[in-house]
């Protein structure tokens, strides 16, 4: 295996699959938070992740995301 092949399988290890244990638990305390727009969250999202676009972030957080000592989980697929 090369040298950025190691690392990414690392990077999976170590963030991929902590998230995907929790995803799948569904702990009270955690959220998964999609940063597309709308209609490319309609596209395709993980289960359970809550839609939060980067242009209404500051309006919507407060409101989707009251609990500030959850544990949060952003990403952004790309289906391009």
């Amino acid at each position: 295996m090369g040298q950025m092949a190691e690392r990414r399988a690392h990077h999976r290890r170590k963030t991929v699959l902590p998230v995907k244990q929790k995803v799948q638990k569904k702990p009270p305390n955690f959220k998964l938070v999609e940063t597309l727009a709308p209609e490319r969250y309609r596209e395709a999202h993980l289960p359970g992740a809550i839609n939060l676009p980067p242009d209404r972030l500051k309006e919507l957080a407060p409101s989707v995301l009251p609990d500030k000592s959850a544990e949060i989980v952003t990403y952004c697929t790309s289906l391009h």
